[in-house]
């Protein structure tokens, strides 16, 4: 399912963030990322955001996560940019460069 998300989602940017409710840094991050989404919805320039929470590990072991939070940048079902850590500025200019 998480391949087929990738896929159908075409040239659009699909940022996926890798976290867990006992990690403190991811949950600092999740609010400044869901309001991000809202942000970048109707963007027309940059690719629409996509907000897709992975909490399987097969699907973290899939995409070779070693830490949280990690966040992963795909288009075209190909991954373009990943960066672990809570670095809301780091988050937010990956967003708009890709």
């Amino acid at each position: 399912e998480f391949e087929t998300e990738l896929v159908g989602a075409g040239g659009k940017l699909i940022v996926v963030d890798f976290s867990a409710t006992w990690c403190g840094p991811c949950t600092m991050i999740k609010p400044y990322f869901h309001s991000l989404s809202e942000k970048y919805s109707d963007v027309a320039v940059h690719a629409q955001l996509k907000i897709v929470f992975c909490l399987f590990q097969d699907v973290a072991t899939h995409c070779d996560v070693k830490c949280m939070p990690t966040f992963q940048f795909y288009k075209n079902g190909k991954k373009v940019h990943e960066f672990s850590g809570a670095n809301k500025e780091k988050l937010e200019e990956t967003i708009q460069r890709l």
